[in-house]
């Protein structure tokens, strides 16, 4: 393996150059020129895209980004937002306690820091939700600071470029401790964003362009003829399966009935249909008694640790049934299927389309 300090600056120099010309348009990004001007990025919309990016694409972001920073431009307007009037805004983005330690970090930083997001690496994981690599973006991009920033197009580019076959997630340390030697006092900022731009566009997982990247003459798995082998991954164990039951009832006069998810677990704090336990063998639990029909057709969803199958069972909501309590009934002019999380308008399309 090469010294980690035979050419370093080397390498940090080379990517600083061709992300002066090839960085990616992002909207919570300040482009390498602004930048040298002397625009400085908003640790809010820093924090914000970082929350949003974490386990989801760019692509899937962009939307997402745009309307939260319309309707909330900074961290005090948020903080102030209404929980449900955010969760539904963050409805089909997933990974929804992300938008649950979204609001708590936005108040903690309005109350107990006048607004302000703190500027160290450390101040920054006192903050809810915010693990050691959002931290690290956020020193690195907000505040320029030489923080190690390592994230899944990160990991590929330090494993082929090294030439690493240990597996991930096992050789994750390996791999920081390759990038931190990279990461360079002048403009750590702009190399962080280097880097996940080369492999985000260049340094792809599949067939990664080698011949256009600005790191090839070095790269050892290039050489090794190895780069689309690399990183190497433990294989995963199957995905269980479970199955539920959702209700969907709906009133004469268009009223839904709906929950409001408990905050702790899976859809925490989202609107929902009401409906059954996740298992192997539910029984089912319908939230009242009802000629329930079976609408045929099953709803399939994919979490992170299993695969979901829901049976879709439907009645008329009686018109003045009293809802249970944590059961909301929603005028139909208020009811919005973009607020329900992706599992749940799954069911809603499936009923809306008999």
């Amino acid at each position: 393996m090469r010294d980690l300090n035979d050419d370093a600056l080397g390498l940090s120099d080379q990517i600083l150059v061709w992300y002066d010309e090839h960085a990616r348009a992002l909207p919570w990004r300040v482009s390498p020129s602004d930048r040298a001007s002397g625009v400085t990025p908003d640790p809010y919309r820093i924090w914000l895209s970082e929350v949003m990016l974490q386990q989801t694409t760019v692509a899937a972001v962009k939307d997402y980004f745009h309307r939260f920073t319309h309707r909330w431009p900074t961290v005090q307007d948020l903080a102030s937002a209404e929980d449900g009037d955010v969760m539904g805004e963050w409805a089909g983005l997933g990974y929804y306690a992300r938008a649950r330690n979204l609001l708590k970090c936005a108040r903690v930083v309005t109350d107990e820091y006048a607004g302000v997001f703190p500027t160290t690496h450390d101040g920054l994981l006192k903050l809810p939700g915010i693990g050691p690599y959002t931290a690290a973006a956020i020193s690195s991009i907000a505040y320029d600071l030489p923080e190690t920033v390592l994230d899944g197009n990160v990991e590929r580019v330090m494993a082929r470029l090294y030439n690493i076959d240990a597996p991930l997630p096992g050789a994750k340390p390996q791999l920081k401790t390759l990038a931190a030697a990279l990461t360079p006092d002048r403009r750590p900022g702009d190399y962080a964003q280097a880097v996940m731009d080369l492999g985000a566009t260049i340094c792809s997982p599949k067939s990664p362009a080698c011949g256009i990247c600005p790191w090839r003459d070095p790269c050892l798995a290039r050489s090794a003829g190895k780069a689309a082998e690399l990183p190497k991954k433990t294989p995963k164990k199957p995905k269980p399966t479970r199955r539920g039951h959702v209700y969907l009832a709906q009133a004469s006069n268009g009223e839904w009935l709906l929950e409001r998810r408990p905050d702790k677990g899976l859809l925490g704090g989202m609107l929902g249909w009401p409906g059954s336990e996740w298992s192997e063998a539910p029984e089912p639990t319908p939230p009242f008694a009802a000629n329930w029909r079976d609408l045929g057709g099953e709803v399939r969803h994919t979490f992170t640790h299993f695969h979901l199958i829901l049976q879709v069972m439907v009645t008329e909501l009686p018109p003045h049934h009293s809802p249970a309590d944590g059961h909301l009934r929603i005028a139909a002019n208020d009811f919005r299927p973009s607020d329900l999380p992706t599992v749940m308008r799954k069911a809603f399309d499936l009923w809306h389309g008999q």
